[in-house]
């Protein structure tokens, strides 16, 4: 299931196993990782210039590294198997290895995948439960006219994004060692620090009234989920931009005052268990948290510092209890995410611009850029990627009906806070 664009030319293909024998053997889906078997395998890739070695002696290199790294994760380099008299899905650390891909695409550059980087992943389309017959992760080279691109496509009910990422910062690292020795809209927003800044000054203002005014004064005047362990009373500089978005693609959608729409954004809950779960636990560990209000009071009868205000809420009460209860719940009553927005109100947040993406060094300097593929794409999916250049900026990559994308980028309420060019 590589990429099948015609600009797109597969040059080998093949399997890479790690450099040390698993010894694991079976490791259970938790309750944390089966919701996710009817989600899309997760998509991510970083753009590079030209590595300054040749590119054969370079993916010999990614693929020795590749190999260390997969012995200290064996998830990454199994399949998925389900007992046939407990119905029981586990992870078989069986060393069957990982998909490689080289690819060509001399046709394109680096500018073009800023614009459009969903054909060079590899298992575009398949779901995490085909993990029982496809590989759990796949990892696709693709040499440009300029650069590459290196994309990882990995089974999302073995791994959230916080052990993506720390898979892929692992990766680099063993690299840099080994070498010294659709049919939606999507496009990406960049907001800078300072405009963050000035969301969350104006969400944490107490003498905001919350009224209709409340950002519409600013720009008259003026014309991340942060981690869990911050002051609970205090409104994030994430949460007070997802507000802004929340209220903006409320508005572009032009729905009835009377409707109700749902934020949902993951959390990760390792810190929110007692005892804590060590950061470095490898497998999912979130849960979605949703925050409900009417589209008149999200955007009539309230302001951005209200909305903020919730999704606050929200964060802040999902502590031990409610995360159990979720545990509990779903034992009772297990089901898979429903991909999509069948009722057309809803946003998804997904990502976190606290991941460090820009951390991966291969040997020859930061990536240019971080970009998602087609997976888990629908009207009203966001990912939040950290800014490249200055610590505290973020791109929002937001996907929405092209009519909404359209009327979003003329709303004067958001696109004041988006950094042009």
């Amino acid at each position: 299931m590589e990429s099948t664009s015609p600009v797109v030319k597969i040059i080998s293909k093949c399997t890479v196993t790690p450099s040390t024998p698993s010894t694991l053997g079976h490791l259970k889906l938790s309750v944390s990782d089966l919701p996710m078997l009817s989600c899309h395998y997760i998509q991510k890739g970083l753009l590079f210039p030209d590595p300054p070695i040749p590119i054969e002696r370079f993916l010999s290199l990614l693929k020795s590294s590749l190999s260390l790294t997969l012995s200290h994760f064996p998830a990454l380099a199994g399949n998925l198997s389900t007992d046939p008299t407990s119905g029981v899905i586990s992870i078989s650390c069986s060393d069957s290895g990982a998909h490689f891909i080289h690819a060509n695409a001399d046709s394109l550059s680096l500018s073009d995948i800023l614009s459009d980087a969903r054909p060079l992943f590899a298992l575009d389309g398949a779901v995490s439960h085909d993990g029982h017959r496809l590989p759990i992760s796949a990892f696709q080279v693709t040499v440009l006219s300029d650069g590459l691109f290196v994309a990882a496509s990995v089974n999302h009910a073995v791994t959230d994004g916080t052990s993506f990422w720390n898979f892929f910062n692992s990766w680099s690292e063993i690299t840099r060692a080994v070498s010294a020795g659709g049919a939606a809209s999507v496009r990406i927003f960049h907001f800078s620090r300072e405009a963050v800044q000035e969301l969350k000054s104006i969400a944490n203002d107490p003498h905001d009234d919350d009224d209709d005014r409340s950002i519409s004064a600013e720009i008259m005047g003026k014309s991340g989920n942060d981690t869990w362990q911050t002051q609970k009373s205090v409104i994030s500089s994430f949460q007070s931009l997802s507000a802004l978005l929340w209220r903006g693609v409320t508005r572009a959608r032009r729905l009835s005052r009377e409707r109700e729409t749902t934020f949902r954004m993951a959390v990760n809950c390792r810190a929110r268990v007692e005892p804590k779960v060590s950061p470095n636990y490898f497998g999912n560990a979130i849960q979605s948290i949703p925050t409900v209000a009417s589209v008149g009071s999200l955007l009539e009868k309230r302001g951005h510092r209200w909305a903020a205000e919730q999704l606050r809420r929200s964060v802040a009460a999902h502590d031990n209890e409610k995360v159990v209860r979720g545990v509990r719940d779903f034992e009772k009553d297990p089901k898979c995410f429903p991909l999509g927005n069948p009722d057309g109100t809803g946003v998804t947040m997904g990502s976190s611009p606290w991941f460090p993406m820009y951390d991966n060094d291969f040997g020859w300097g930061r990536p240019l850029a971080v970009r998602s593929g087609r997976a888990n794409k629908f009207d009203g999916k966001i990912s939040a990627f950290p800014g490249r250049d200055v610590i505290g900026s973020v791109d929002l990559e937001v996907c929405l009906s092209p009519e909404t994308m359209a009327r979003l980028e003329m709303d004067e309420e958001f696109m004041h806070y988006v950094s042009q060019g």
